[in-house]
């Protein structure tokens, strides 16, 4: 009896095993996960991009500043890329900052250069700063 017990369990136990979910090796699955997290990379940086030339057009157009809308955007990008996309909307604003900085004091930089004798306006000096 005890016998026939012991071999149900075990018919039991190994029919409702859960199998372990291989990942994918080699160099293929390598280049595919390559892949995938520069194009990630790729729209975050393009989204965070649009977000600033969104805020520029608001700026330029007299919009609330800090509408919900707005926030709520910068929200979700935040949550999508976590806290890289925090330090790299830092980055850019101390670029942009350090560009003003360098414009007051009369000191030619590279973005002017890449502009040329065109307008310099925001929605170019964020264009030229966000390469991508």
């Amino acid at each position: 009896m005890f016998e026939l017990l012991a071999l149900t369990a075990v018919i039991y136990l190994f029919i409702n095993r859960k199998k372990k979910v291989r990942k994918p090796r080699g160099i293929d699955a390598e280049l595919r996960e390559l892949v995938e997290s520069t194009y990630y990379s790729d729209a975050m940086a393009a989204e965070i991009k649009g977000y600033l030339l969104s805020v520029v057009g608001d700026d330029r157009d007299g919009a609330e500043k800090f509408s919900d809308a707005r926030i709520a955007q910068a929200q979700s990008i935040l949550d999508k890329a976590g806290p890289s996309a925090f330090y790299w909307m830092t980055e850019i604003a101390t670029q942009l900052a350090v560009l003003s900085a360098a414009k007051i004091n009369g000191i030619g930089t590279n973005v002017e250069s890449e502009i040329g004798a065109g307008p310099v306006t925001p929605e170019s000096v964020v264009r030229i700063v966000v390469q991508g």
